[in-house]
C-alpha cells in the first residue's frame, strides 16, 4: 500500500500520495531556480561593483595606516572566481525572500489555519534579522576588526634608517599631489597621494599620458598586502556567522512557543545566557580576540530581545484552535 500524506486546506483533508508530494516539490524547486535566473543576471553586472564596495572596508583602513590601496591576486582566475563568488552569493540573499516564498507554498497546505500565524510573524523577523546582521557587520564589525589587525602588524617592527651627510647631494623634490596631474609632461613624476603610489607618465612626446605607479609603504617591518581570495573567504565565514547568529530572538519565541522553555525561568539565568552568547561567538567567528565579543555582545542582546518578544506575543495571542477559527477564511 502507498504511502499517504495528509494536506489540509481550509480546515477540511485530503491524502497525497508520496509521488504526488515528489511533483509538487519538483515544481516548486524549478520555479525557485527559473526566479533566480533575472536576478543572477543583475548581479553578475554589478559583481564587479559590489566587489568595490566590500573591499572598500579595507581600502579605508589602508588609507588610514599608509599603506598602498591594493589587494593580492596570485592566481590567474583568482579575481574571476571571487567575482562569480560575490555573484552567487548576491543572487542567494537577494532571492532569499522567493526562495522561502516556494518554500512556503509547498508547506502551506499541510499546515492549519493557527499553524501558519506562527510563520507569518517568524519569516518576516527572520528577513529583518538577517539585513540587521548584515549592516552591522560592514559598518560596525569590519572597521574595528579591520584597524586592530592592520595597526598590530605594521606596529610590530619598524625599520630604523641611518642619517648620513648630505652636503653637495642635490636631492630631487617630487611633488605630492591629491590626484593625477590633467596633462602631465613626458617623464613627470609625482606621488599620488591618495593611491599611496609614485607616479611616472611613460608616454613619449606627443603621445597621450601613460602613468605607471609604484606603490608607497610605511616604514615598517611588516607591509600589509591582503589577499582576495583570503579577504572574500574570511568575510563569507563572518557574514554567514553574523547571519546565524542573529537569529537567536527566532530561536527563543519558537522554544517559547513549543513550551520548551518557560520565559519567567529561563530570564532568571542570564548568567548562563552570556556564557552562551561568549560560546557561540567563539563558534561562529574566525579565530581572533575582537570579532568574538563583538558578536557574543550581540547575541546576548537579541536574546533579551528574544525574551521581550515572548511576553508581548505569547504563543496564545496567536495560537486558536479550529473550533474557534470556524467561519473564518483561509489565510494560506
Amino acid at each position: 500500500m502507498p504511502w499517504k500524506f495528509l494536506k489540509r486546506s481550509a480546515g477540511s483533508a485530503h491524502a497525497m500520495s508520496f509521488g504526488d508530494h515528489l511533483e509538487e516539490l519538483r515544481s516548486r524547486l524549478i520555479a525557485a531556480l527559473l526566479g533566480l535566473v533575472p536576478i543572477l543576471v543583475v548581479s553578475l553586472l554589478i559583481g564587479k561593483w559590489l566587489m568595490v564596495v566590500l573591499m572598500n572596508p579595507v581600502y579605508a583602513e589602508l588609507d588610514k595606516q599608509g599603506l598602498p590601496r591594493h589587494f593580492l591576486a596570485t592566481g590567474v582566475g583568482e579575481s574571476f572566481g571571487q567575482y562569480m563568488k560575490v555573484s552567487l552569493l548576491t543572487t542567494v540573499i537577494i532571492g532569499s525572500p522567493w526562495l522561502l516564498y516556494q518554500a512556503w507554498l509547498f508547506v502551506a497546505p499541510g499546515l492549519y489555519r493557527h499553524e501558519r500565524r506562527f510563520i507569518h510573524v517568524l519569516l518576516p523577523l527572520s528577513a529583518l534579522l538577517t539585513m540587521a546582521s548584515a549592516l552591522f557587520m560592514y559598518y560596525v564589525l569590519l572597521p574595528v576588526i579591520l584597524s586592530f589587525f592592520m595597526r598590530f602588524g605594521t606596529d610590530i617592527a619598524t625599520h630604523r634608517a641611518s642619517k648620513v651627510d648630505t652636503a653637495g647631494v642635490v636631492i630631487p623634490v617630487v611633488p605630492v599631489l591629491e590626484g593625477d596631474p590633467t596633462e602631465p609632461e613626458p617623464g613627470a613624476m609625482w606621488v599620488n597621494w591618495s593611491l599611496r603610489q609614485l607616479r611616472v607618465n611613460v608616454a613619449g612626446a606627443g603621445e597621450s599620458a601613460s602613468i605607471y605607479g609604484m606603490p608607497l609603504t610605511k616604514d615598517s617591518g611588516v607591509m600589509i598586502q591582503p589577499r582576495l581570495t583570503d579577504y572574500f573567504k574570511w568575510l563569507t565565514v563572518l557574514g554567514v556567522g553574523f547571519a546565524l547568529a542573529f537569529q537567536t530572538p527566532v530561536v527563543v519565541l519558537l522554544l517559547g512557543w513549543s513550551g520548551a522553555i518557560d520565559p519567567k525561568r529561563i530570564a532568571k539565568y542570564r548568567r548562563h545566557a552570556i556564557l552562551g552568547a561568549f560560546v557561540i561567538g567563539a563558534v561562529l567567528t574566525p579565530p581572533d580576540p575582537v570579532s568574538q565579543p563583538l558578536l557574543s555582545i550581540p547575541i546576548y542582546l537579541l536574546y533579551e530581545l528574544g525574551l521581550l518578544l515572548l511576553k508581548v506575543l505569547p504563543a496564545k495571542r496567536l495560537f486558536r484552535t479550529e473550533s474557534e477559527m470556524d467561519g473564518e477564511p483561509d489565510e494560506g
